[in-house]
Protein backbone atom coordinates (compact mmCIF):
# COMPACT_ATOMS: atom_id res chain seq x y z
CA UNK A 1 0.00 0.00 0.00
CA UNK A 2 3.08 2.12 0.86
CA UNK A 3 4.58 1.50 -2.67
CA UNK A 4 1.77 1.69 -4.25
CA UNK A 5 0.19 5.17 -2.96
CA UNK A 6 4.05 7.15 -3.27
CA UNK A 7 4.09 5.41 -7.17
CA UNK A 8 0.67 7.30 -7.68
CA UNK A 9 0.74 10.29 -5.89
CA UNK A 10 3.81 11.16 -7.87
CA UNK A 11 2.96 9.96 -11.16
CA UNK A 12 3.09 12.51 -14.02
CA UNK A 13 -0.74 11.57 -15.18
CA UNK A 14 -2.23 11.81 -11.66
CA UNK A 15 0.03 15.38 -11.00
CA UNK A 16 -1.19 16.77 -14.04
CA UNK A 17 -4.40 15.90 -14.36
CA UNK A 18 -4.93 17.62 -11.01
CA UNK A 19 -4.27 21.20 -12.32
CA UNK A 20 -7.15 20.49 -15.03
CA UNK A 21 -10.70 21.29 -14.67
CA UNK A 22 -11.78 17.95 -16.54
CA UNK A 23 -14.53 15.04 -15.49
CA UNK A 24 -12.27 12.15 -16.19
CA UNK A 25 -10.86 13.38 -11.89
CA UNK A 26 -14.26 12.91 -10.23
CA UNK A 27 -15.06 9.46 -12.27
CA UNK A 28 -10.77 8.03 -11.54
CA UNK A 29 -11.49 8.75 -8.13
CA UNK A 30 -15.08 7.69 -7.72
CA UNK A 31 -14.36 4.69 -9.78
CA UNK A 32 -11.32 3.88 -8.33
CA UNK A 33 -12.68 4.09 -5.03
CA UNK A 34 -15.60 1.95 -5.90
CA UNK A 35 -13.19 -0.75 -7.18
CA UNK A 36 -11.07 -0.79 -3.90
CA UNK A 37 -14.35 -1.47 -1.66
CA UNK A 38 -14.95 -4.09 -3.71
CA UNK A 39 -11.82 -5.75 -3.30
CA UNK A 40 -13.13 -7.31 0.07
CA UNK A 41 -15.72 -9.42 -1.68
CA UNK A 42 -13.93 -10.82 -4.81
CA UNK A 43 -11.69 -12.30 -1.74
CA UNK A 44 -13.91 -13.39 0.82
CA UNK A 45 -17.62 -12.59 0.06
CA UNK A 46 -18.03 -10.13 2.57
CA UNK A 47 -20.70 -7.97 0.88
CA UNK A 48 -21.04 -4.65 3.39
CA UNK A 49 -18.51 -2.63 1.08
CA UNK A 50 -20.57 -3.38 -2.25
CA UNK A 51 -23.31 -0.52 -1.04
CA UNK A 52 -20.92 2.16 -0.52
CA UNK A 53 -18.97 0.92 -3.73
CA UNK A 54 -22.68 1.12 -5.29
CA UNK A 55 -22.91 4.53 -4.29
CA UNK A 56 -18.94 5.79 -5.71
CA UNK A 57 -20.17 4.11 -9.10
CA UNK A 58 -22.98 5.88 -9.14
CA UNK A 59 -21.23 8.97 -8.78
CA UNK A 60 -18.22 7.77 -11.29
CA UNK A 61 -21.37 7.66 -13.41
CA UNK A 62 -22.38 11.09 -12.95
CA UNK A 63 -18.85 12.25 -13.63
CA UNK A 64 -18.56 10.79 -16.96
CA UNK A 65 -22.03 8.79 -18.10
CA UNK A 66 -21.51 4.99 -18.87
CA UNK A 67 -17.25 4.62 -19.38
CA UNK A 68 -17.23 3.84 -15.62
CA UNK A 69 -19.86 0.98 -16.35
CA UNK A 70 -18.22 -0.03 -18.84
CA UNK A 71 -14.86 -0.35 -16.98
CA UNK A 72 -16.30 -2.42 -14.02
CA UNK A 73 -17.08 -5.12 -16.56
CA UNK A 74 -14.69 -7.60 -15.01
CA UNK A 75 -16.05 -7.70 -11.78
CA UNK A 76 -19.11 -9.79 -13.33
CA UNK A 77 -16.55 -12.18 -14.96
CA UNK A 78 -14.51 -12.50 -11.23
CA UNK A 79 -17.79 -12.86 -9.38
CA UNK A 80 -18.99 -16.40 -11.19
CA UNK A 81 -21.67 -17.90 -9.53
CA UNK A 82 -21.64 -15.06 -6.60
CA UNK A 83 -23.49 -12.39 -9.35
CA UNK A 84 -26.48 -11.86 -7.68
CA UNK A 85 -24.53 -9.67 -4.63
CA UNK A 86 -23.61 -7.52 -7.12
CA UNK A 87 -27.62 -6.19 -7.37
CA UNK A 88 -26.44 -4.67 -4.21
CA UNK A 89 -23.96 -2.70 -6.14
CA UNK A 90 -26.39 -1.79 -8.98
CA UNK A 91 -28.98 -1.11 -6.94
CA UNK A 92 -26.80 1.40 -5.02
CA UNK A 93 -25.60 3.07 -8.35
CA UNK A 94 -29.06 3.22 -9.78
CA UNK A 95 -30.44 4.87 -6.85
CA UNK A 96 -27.07 7.74 -6.86
CA UNK A 97 -27.01 8.61 -11.04
CA UNK A 98 -30.50 7.67 -12.35
CA UNK A 99 -32.40 10.58 -11.11
CA UNK A 100 -30.08 13.02 -12.47
CA UNK A 101 -30.43 11.43 -16.21
CA UNK A 102 -34.07 11.22 -15.61
CA UNK A 103 -34.62 15.01 -14.63
CA UNK A 104 -32.46 15.80 -17.24
CA UNK A 105 -33.98 14.18 -20.06
CA UNK A 106 -37.62 15.53 -18.55
CA UNK A 107 -35.92 19.21 -18.78
CA UNK A 108 -34.26 18.77 -22.27
CA UNK A 109 -35.88 15.90 -23.98
CA UNK A 110 -34.30 14.00 -26.91
CA UNK A 111 -31.44 16.71 -27.47
CA UNK A 112 -29.82 15.50 -24.27
CA UNK A 113 -29.83 11.78 -25.59
CA UNK A 114 -28.70 12.68 -28.98
CA UNK A 115 -26.04 15.21 -27.60
CA UNK A 116 -24.72 13.03 -24.56
CA UNK A 117 -25.20 9.47 -25.26
CA UNK A 118 -25.03 9.32 -28.98
CA UNK A 119 -22.78 12.19 -29.85
CA UNK A 120 -20.19 11.90 -26.76
CA UNK A 121 -20.49 7.75 -26.38
CA UNK A 122 -21.26 5.99 -29.17
CA UNK A 123 -20.00 8.71 -32.01
CA UNK A 124 -16.79 8.97 -29.65
CA UNK A 125 -16.00 5.92 -29.88
CA UNK A 126 -16.65 5.18 -33.30
CA UNK A 127 -16.36 7.92 -35.35
CA UNK A 128 -14.02 10.78 -36.61
CA UNK A 129 -16.55 13.57 -35.95
CA UNK A 130 -15.35 14.92 -32.86
CA UNK A 131 -11.64 15.57 -34.44
CA UNK A 132 -9.69 13.19 -31.46
CA UNK A 133 -8.69 10.47 -33.91
CA UNK A 134 -5.62 8.12 -33.22
CA UNK A 135 -3.85 5.13 -34.26
CA UNK A 136 -4.68 2.19 -31.99
CA UNK A 137 -1.10 2.72 -30.86
CA UNK A 138 -1.75 6.00 -29.40
CA UNK A 139 -2.08 5.15 -25.77
CA UNK A 140 1.44 2.92 -25.75
CA UNK A 141 3.57 5.53 -25.45
CA UNK A 142 0.47 8.28 -23.32
CA UNK A 143 0.54 5.13 -20.90
CA UNK A 144 4.31 5.62 -20.43
CA UNK A 145 4.34 9.43 -19.91
CA UNK A 146 1.48 9.13 -17.72
CA UNK A 147 3.13 6.56 -15.36
CA UNK A 148 6.36 9.07 -15.18
CA UNK A 149 8.97 8.67 -13.54
CA UNK A 150 7.52 4.86 -12.89
CA UNK A 151 7.49 3.60 -16.41
CA UNK A 152 10.27 1.30 -16.07
CA UNK A 153 7.91 -0.02 -13.59
CA UNK A 154 5.52 -1.07 -16.16
CA UNK A 155 7.67 -4.54 -17.08
CA UNK A 156 6.64 -5.63 -13.59
CA UNK A 157 2.76 -5.96 -14.64
CA UNK A 158 2.19 -8.54 -17.05
CA UNK A 159 1.83 -11.22 -13.88
CA UNK A 160 -1.05 -13.41 -13.85
CA UNK A 161 -1.76 -13.69 -10.54
CA UNK A 162 -3.50 -16.73 -8.01
CA UNK A 163 -5.31 -13.98 -5.76
CA UNK A 164 -8.37 -12.75 -7.54
CA UNK A 165 -8.29 -9.61 -5.88
CA UNK A 166 -5.40 -9.02 -7.80
CA UNK A 167 -6.94 -10.58 -10.63
CA UNK A 168 -9.58 -8.16 -11.26
CA UNK A 169 -7.09 -4.99 -10.49
CA UNK A 170 -5.38 -6.12 -13.81
CA UNK A 171 -8.22 -7.03 -15.90
CA UNK A 172 -9.53 -3.51 -14.82
CA UNK A 173 -6.67 -2.10 -16.38
CA UNK A 174 -5.72 -4.29 -18.93
CA UNK A 175 -9.72 -4.19 -20.50
CA UNK A 176 -9.61 -0.44 -20.28
CA UNK A 177 -6.48 -0.03 -22.10
CA UNK A 178 -8.23 -2.29 -24.95
CA UNK A 179 -11.19 -0.63 -24.87
CA UNK A 180 -9.72 2.53 -25.18
CA UNK A 181 -7.45 1.87 -27.82
CA UNK A 182 -10.28 0.45 -29.50
CA UNK A 183 -11.98 3.60 -29.63
CA UNK A 184 -11.30 6.14 -32.94
CA UNK A 185 -11.30 8.99 -30.84
CA UNK A 186 -8.39 9.39 -28.21
CA UNK A 187 -7.52 11.71 -25.37
CA UNK A 188 -4.54 10.75 -22.89
CA UNK A 189 -6.97 11.80 -19.93
CA UNK A 190 -9.41 8.54 -21.09
CA UNK A 191 -6.78 6.39 -18.95
CA UNK A 192 -6.70 8.36 -15.86
CA UNK A 193 -9.27 5.73 -14.24
CA UNK A 194 -6.87 3.11 -15.12
CA UNK A 195 -3.70 4.76 -12.60
CA UNK A 196 -5.00 3.98 -9.04
CA UNK A 197 -5.63 0.23 -10.29
CA UNK A 198 -2.37 -0.05 -11.96
CA UNK A 199 -0.30 1.71 -9.01
CA UNK A 200 -1.95 -1.10 -6.72
CA UNK A 201 -0.53 -3.55 -8.77
CA UNK A 202 2.76 -1.91 -9.75
CA UNK A 203 2.84 -1.63 -5.83
CA UNK A 204 2.55 -5.20 -5.06
CA UNK A 205 4.99 -6.15 -7.36
CA UNK A 206 7.36 -3.51 -6.69
CA UNK A 207 7.42 -5.28 -3.12
CA UNK A 208 7.42 -9.13 -4.71
CA UNK A 209 10.48 -8.50 -6.90
CA UNK A 210 13.21 -9.86 -5.94
CA UNK A 211 15.61 -7.28 -7.72
CA UNK A 212 14.49 -3.80 -7.79
CA UNK A 213 17.73 -1.88 -8.14
CA UNK A 214 18.01 -1.56 -11.79
CA UNK A 215 14.75 -0.43 -12.01
CA UNK A 216 14.48 2.23 -8.85
CA UNK A 217 17.87 3.90 -10.83
CA UNK A 218 15.96 3.96 -13.71
CA UNK A 219 12.93 5.55 -12.12
CA UNK A 220 15.16 8.30 -10.62
CA UNK A 221 17.68 8.54 -13.74
CA UNK A 222 14.19 9.84 -15.23
CA UNK A 223 13.77 12.79 -12.82
CA UNK A 224 17.34 13.82 -14.39
CA UNK A 225 14.05 15.22 -17.59
CA UNK A 226 12.79 17.06 -15.35
CA UNK A 227 14.75 20.79 -16.25
CA UNK A 228 13.99 19.89 -19.95
CA UNK A 229 10.33 19.36 -19.45
CA UNK A 230 10.12 22.66 -17.32
CA UNK A 231 11.90 24.45 -20.22
CA UNK A 232 9.90 22.85 -22.92
CA UNK A 233 6.13 22.21 -22.38
CA UNK A 234 4.70 25.59 -21.99
CA UNK A 235 6.01 26.65 -25.59
CA UNK A 236 4.74 23.15 -26.57
CA UNK A 237 1.25 23.21 -25.12
CA UNK A 238 1.34 27.14 -26.82
CA UNK A 239 2.53 25.93 -30.49
CA UNK A 240 2.77 22.26 -30.83
CA UNK A 241 5.39 20.12 -29.93
CA UNK A 242 6.77 20.16 -33.72
CA UNK A 243 7.43 23.58 -33.06
CA UNK A 244 9.25 23.68 -29.77
CA UNK A 245 13.43 23.04 -29.11
CA UNK A 246 14.46 21.59 -26.37
CA UNK A 247 15.98 23.32 -23.56
CA UNK A 248 16.68 22.65 -19.82
CA UNK A 249 14.96 25.93 -17.32
CA UNK A 250 18.25 25.17 -15.17
CA UNK A 251 20.55 22.74 -16.02
CA UNK A 252 21.81 23.53 -12.10
CA UNK A 253 18.49 21.34 -11.26
CA UNK A 254 19.84 18.65 -12.34
CA UNK A 255 22.66 18.22 -9.38
CA UNK A 256 20.77 17.73 -6.59
CA UNK A 257 18.51 15.44 -8.71
CA UNK A 258 21.62 13.18 -9.74
CA UNK A 259 22.82 13.13 -6.30
CA UNK A 260 19.60 11.43 -4.74
CA UNK A 261 19.40 9.09 -7.74
CA UNK A 262 22.69 7.86 -6.30
CA UNK A 263 21.17 7.60 -2.96
CA UNK A 264 18.75 5.49 -4.41
CA UNK A 265 20.95 2.97 -5.86
CA UNK A 266 22.81 2.87 -2.67
CA UNK A 267 20.04 2.30 -0.59
CA UNK A 268 17.92 -0.34 -2.95
CA UNK A 269 21.76 -1.78 -3.45
CA UNK A 270 21.93 -2.27 0.68
CA UNK A 271 17.79 -3.82 0.86
CA UNK A 272 17.06 -0.96 1.59
CA UNK A 273 14.02 -0.83 -0.67
CA UNK A 274 11.44 0.96 1.36
CA UNK A 275 14.23 3.86 1.43
CA UNK A 276 15.28 3.25 -2.00
CA UNK A 277 11.20 4.18 -3.17
CA UNK A 278 10.90 6.93 -0.69
CA UNK A 279 14.12 8.84 -2.14
CA UNK A 280 12.07 8.64 -5.88
CA UNK A 281 9.15 9.86 -4.16
CA UNK A 282 11.03 12.44 -2.09
CA UNK A 283 12.68 13.74 -5.48
CA UNK A 284 9.75 13.63 -7.57
CA UNK A 285 7.97 15.80 -4.89
CA UNK A 286 10.90 18.16 -5.29
CA UNK A 287 10.41 18.08 -9.08
CA UNK A 288 7.38 18.99 -8.30
CA UNK A 289 7.92 22.10 -6.12
CA UNK A 290 10.73 23.11 -8.98
CA UNK A 291 8.16 22.73 -11.89
CA UNK A 292 5.77 24.86 -10.45
CA UNK A 293 7.88 27.17 -9.63
CA UNK A 294 9.41 27.95 -12.90
CA UNK A 295 6.88 26.83 -14.96
CA UNK A 296 3.78 27.67 -14.34
CA UNK A 297 4.55 31.54 -15.11
CA UNK A 298 4.71 30.77 -18.51
CA UNK A 299 2.20 28.45 -18.36
CA UNK A 300 -0.08 31.42 -17.09
CA UNK A 301 1.21 33.39 -19.64
CA UNK A 302 1.45 31.66 -23.23
CA UNK A 303 -1.44 28.66 -22.37
CA UNK A 304 -4.11 30.26 -19.88
CA UNK A 305 -6.81 32.16 -20.71
CA UNK A 306 -6.40 34.04 -17.22
CA UNK A 307 -4.34 37.17 -18.73
CA UNK A 308 -6.92 37.95 -21.81
CA UNK A 309 -9.72 38.13 -18.91
CA UNK A 310 -8.08 40.60 -16.58
CA UNK A 311 -7.91 42.49 -19.92
CA UNK A 312 -11.78 42.05 -20.58
CA UNK A 313 -13.40 41.47 -17.16
CA UNK A 314 -14.58 44.91 -16.28
CA UNK A 315 -17.04 44.89 -19.75
CA UNK A 316 -16.61 41.31 -20.84
CA UNK A 317 -20.36 42.06 -22.59
CA UNK A 318 -18.79 44.11 -25.10
CA UNK A 319 -16.27 41.51 -26.18
CA UNK A 320 -16.81 38.60 -28.85
CA UNK A 321 -15.00 35.36 -29.75
CA UNK A 322 -12.83 35.69 -32.52
CA UNK A 323 -10.48 32.91 -34.01
CA UNK A 324 -9.41 31.78 -30.77
CA UNK A 325 -8.56 28.55 -30.25
CA UNK A 326 -10.91 26.11 -28.38
CA UNK A 327 -8.57 26.16 -24.69
CA UNK A 328 -9.06 29.67 -24.68
CA UNK A 329 -13.19 30.07 -25.23
CA UNK A 330 -13.59 27.26 -22.58
CA UNK A 331 -11.51 29.06 -20.28
CA UNK A 332 -13.04 32.38 -20.99
CA UNK A 333 -16.46 30.95 -20.70
CA UNK A 334 -15.05 29.33 -17.31
CA UNK A 335 -14.19 32.95 -15.80
CA UNK A 336 -16.66 34.65 -17.88
CA UNK A 337 -19.75 31.70 -16.24
CA UNK A 338 -20.98 31.71 -19.98
CA UNK A 339 -19.56 31.67 -23.40
CA UNK A 340 -18.63 34.96 -25.16
CA UNK A 341 -20.92 35.62 -28.69
CA UNK A 342 -19.47 34.97 -31.82
CA UNK A 343 -18.40 37.65 -33.81
CA UNK A 344 -19.97 36.61 -37.06
CA UNK A 345 -23.06 37.28 -35.31
CA UNK A 346 -22.47 40.35 -33.18
CA UNK A 347 -20.51 42.43 -35.26
CA UNK A 348 -21.20 45.51 -33.16
CA UNK A 349 -18.91 43.63 -30.29
CA UNK A 350 -14.91 44.25 -30.23
CA UNK A 351 -13.34 41.31 -31.81
CA UNK A 352 -11.11 39.18 -29.58
CA UNK A 353 -7.80 37.80 -30.48
CA UNK A 354 -4.58 35.88 -29.36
Amino acid sequence: ALYASGILATSAGWLAYSHVAVTDLPLAATFSAALLLCLPWVRSGGRRGLFVAGILLGLAVLAKGLVPLVLIAPLLWIAGRRWPNLLILAGATLAVALPWYVLCYLRNGDAFIDEFFWKHHFSRFSTTDLLHEQPWWFYVPVLVGLTFPWSPMLVLAPHWPQDNRRKLLLMVVGFGFVFFSAATNKLPGYLLPLLPPLAAILGVRLAEATRVRALLGSCAALLLLTPLVAGTLPDALAHGLSSVQIGASSWLAMLPIAALGGLTLWFAGREGRTLAVATVVFTATLGVIYMKWSMFPELDRAVSARPLWRQIEAEPESYCEGDLHRAIRYGLAYYAGKPLPPCNANPGLRRLER
